[in-house]
């Protein structure tokens, strides 16, 4: 079997690509993928000399924030990898990012349970109402409190995945056939603008809609992990 090497940007990337993982039913262990957290996106480079296409018998994917995908296809490129749409070369884009992804598929309304098991809600009210807060939105003031305090990210991404609630996916031929059309690098696409890919049929919508949410996003990045470690 393949083994397989999935570059994020940060340990909470990896820690909610794993715990996704893990709700899609995937032992990523067993199927000999690792994520590997590079400290951020500027280091790809020297990740691409230690996982790149010089090492045989082994396959290399990634997942990267909308803001860094410019230079980590210039990187990517560099290496010989290729210099086609990132999709297609395994790498997978968040809109911003991967906290982004998860504030909009959990909501709003299911951030307090979250932060209040924590401990943390009436430090997240206060700072809701400081001067330079207060009159951003919701999502605004979340991105803040997840990312102003040190080991906030970490903490929180494992948690968010496993807050999402459950209930029933749409059913379709076409996993993310009924779910906002993507571009390749993960984008939304425009309403009179047709998908450019379709997710494979034979993998299965996961059992909850907030989770099936996060999931439309992250899918192609799974599903390449799951396909091209068993080869």
């Amino acid at each position: 079997m393949q083994a397989t090497t999935v570059l994020v940007e940060g340990e909470s990337d990896r820690m909610a690509v794993e715990t996704l993982a893990v709700r899609l039913g995937h032992d990523l262990a067993a199927e000999r993928v690792t994520v590997a957290p590079m400290g951020g996106a500027t280091s790809i480079v020297r990740f691409l000399a230690r996982y790149g296409p010089d090492v045989a018998g082994h396959r290399l994917l990634g997942l990267c924030d909308v803001r860094e995908s410019r230079g980590i296809a210039r990187a990517l490129g560099r290496a010989g990898i290729g210099s086609g749409p990132l999709a297609e070369l395994g790498f997978h884009v968040c809109d911003a990012d991967l906290e982004d992804e998860l504030i909009r598929c959990l909501g709003v309304d299911g951030f307090p349970g979250v932060i209040a098991a924590q401990g943390e809600l009436a430090s997240f009210r206060i700072l809701q109402h400081q001067p330079s807060q207060r009159d951003r939105p919701i999502t605004a003031q979340l991105r803040r409190f997840f990312g102003g305090r040190s080991g906030n990210k970490i903490r929180y991404a494992p948690l968010l995945v496993d807050a999402l609630p459950t209930g029933h996916a749409p059913h379709s031929d076409v996993v993310g056939a009924q779910s906002p059309p993507r571009t390749q690098t993960g984008q939304m696409c425009p309403p009179d603008q047709p998908p450019s890919h379709a997710f494979p049929r034979h993998f299965a919508a996961p059992p909850n809609e907030a989770l099936w949410g996060l999931s439309v996003r992250l899918l192609p990045l799974l599903t390449s992990i799951i396909e091209l470690a068993g080869n």
